[in-house]
């Protein structure tokens, strides 16, 4: 097909092709080397939407949060800008038309699936009159060829989609609908769009990006997709050599291999991953640390295996015992006072919901291993809540009781470390501990660095507080070494 010819010159140039990996399908693989932090491939969404229709949480056209305006005609999109709208215009205008001729009980039909839909209908009239171009990167084609795995969906599934397709048809009624086609790339969308999500890893809307779906998954990534506004960016988190498959990760890796392919399954593949191909021995040992209980010596960090027949569980590293009723009983008692403690933070109760989380820490603390998944959500919680109470101290203990388990659970290089040692330098400096907070900002600079590169106002405000940190403490250091000069110089 001459547009597969097209994708592979283009990809081509950028030290890339398409190829067929063997139980995978296709996949993108490297023709050259590229180094970590590098820009393996960028890609503007064929189609996007935010989160949240007509309540105007972000810009349509970059998804910034600021100063952003509804349109007066339809009531439903809203820019930041002259700029944004004069960029999405040429789609806007006709969406703009679709959507203000809806009645008022349609206008609630639109959530954000539904309007993704009809702005991927829209752009593909408009590329196919020719009123927006297309390129080798960037044409219906190549989400027409995305992989919609609909023979695997149940009737439930199904009849959901050709019911959402039918509400596309009923929002653009003036265009001829295929409906299968739509209830096909509404399967697609499944499992192949990404959320489009800010700086600080915070969701803002969804995009399809037609080559970058091309990239298969993995638990231990080589890159990482993050997003400047709506543009996705792939980057190399380690040396890719040439003939190296690009890999990212779907789904969320801090988790046991279960959680992982049961998040997976919306994908309709099973991950062969080194994480998910362990032994049997050591994906036991992963799961007993990540959601199993302590030893019960607190100086021991073993983690617990089951004994089935004499129903305790027994540490793997000291051989004390823990009965399995009293480790039952207390992870009830802990899920009814998470429950409780969550409902009382909702309702925007935070003294009350630090106290309740912090009872729960100290029983987590008592039964689960440190490096558990459930005290690290409660730590994280912990984190949010000191910050609503404006608790700088707090929250920094808690922040840095999480690095541990981030380091053990993540790459070296991964954003979600960068992110937390960020969080922690910006608590240091608010205490005024200029060297602690000198130490955070670098190895956060060093991490983001290589996941987000340096253009963004984000990494701008990062490296910016970082030459602050340095010139901060290199003026207390000199300051520091006169005092300590004159002391010698005159002493007592």
């Amino acid at each position: 097909m001459r547009w597969t010819e097209d994708l592979q010159r283009a990809l081509s140039a950028r030290g890339l092709t398409v190829a067929s990996i063997p139980g995978k399908g296709r996949g993108l693989v490297a023709t050259r080397d590229f180094y970590p932090g590098e820009v393996i491939i960028c890609q503007e969404p064929y189609a996007s939407a935010p989160n949240k229709v007509s309540a105007g949480s972000s810009c349509d056209g970059c998804f910034a949060s600021s100063n952003i305006r509804k349109c007066s005609a339809c009531r439903i999109a809203w820019y930041c800008g002259n700029a944004c709208q004069r960029a999405e215009w040429k789609l806007h205008q006709l969406e703009c038309q679709v959507l203000a001729a809806l009645s008022e009980d349609r206008k609630k039909m639109l959530t954000p699936a539904i309007r993704l839909m009809v702005r991927l209908v829209l752009r593909k009239k408009l590329q196919n009159e020719k009123v927006i171009p297309t390129s080798e990167t960037d044409n219906y084609d190549l989400v027409n060829a995305l992989e919609s795995h609909i023979s695997g969906l149940d009737e439930k599934q199904l009849v959901l989609y050709a019911q959402m397709a039918n509400l596309v048809k009923l929002v653009l009624p003036s265009l001829e609908i295929d409906l299968k086609e739509i209830t096909h790339n509404f399967s697609k969308l499944a499992c192949n769009a990404h959320t489009i999500c800010d700086d600080e890893l915070r969701p803002l809307g969804t995009g399809l990006y037609p080559v970058i779906s091309i990239i298969n998954h993995s638990c231990v990534p080589n890159s990482v997709l993050v997003f400047e506004g709506r543009v996705a960016y792939v980057r190399a988190l380690e040396p890719i050599n040439k003939d190296t498959e690009v890999l990212i990760s779907y789904i969320e890796t801090a988790a046991t291999t279960k959680k992982r392919q049961n998040d997976l399954n919306q994908y309709f593949f099973t991950c062969r991953c080194p994480r998910c191909t362990k032994n049997p021995n050591e994906e036991l040992q992963d799961d007993a640390i990540l959601e199993g209980y302590r030893c019960k010596d607190p100086k021991c960090y073993g983690f617990l295996l089951l004994d089935s027949e004499e129903k305790v569980l027994t540490c793997q590293q000291c051989g004390l015992a823990r009965d399995e009723e009293e480790a039952k009983k207390m992870s009830s008692e802990i899920a009814r006072l998470l429950d409780k403690a969550s409902t009382v933070f909702s309702a925007g109760n935070y003294s009350e919901a630090c106290t309740m989380y912090k009872t729960v820490e100290q029983l987590q603390i008592k039964f689960c291993h440190p490096f558990s998944l459930d005290l690290l959500r409660t730590r994280e919680t912990l984190l949010k809540v000191s910050m609503e109470l404006k608790d700088w101290a707090g929250a920094l203990t808690y922040c840095k009781l999480t690095i541990p388990v981030y380091q053990s659970m993540y790459p070296r290089i991964h954003p979600m470390v960068g992110l937390q040692y960020y969080t922690c330098g910006k608590l240091e400096w608010l205490l005024e501990r200029t060297e602690d907070a000198l130490k955070m900002f670098t190895i956060a600079a060093d991490i983001l660095r290589v996941t987000h590169g340096t253009r963004t106002p984000f990494m701008r405000e990062l490296l910016s507080k970082l030459e602050e940190a340095r010139a901060e403490a290199s003026v207390k250091l000199s300051g520091s070494d006169r005092e300590q000069g004159q002391e010698l110089f005159y002493p007592d």
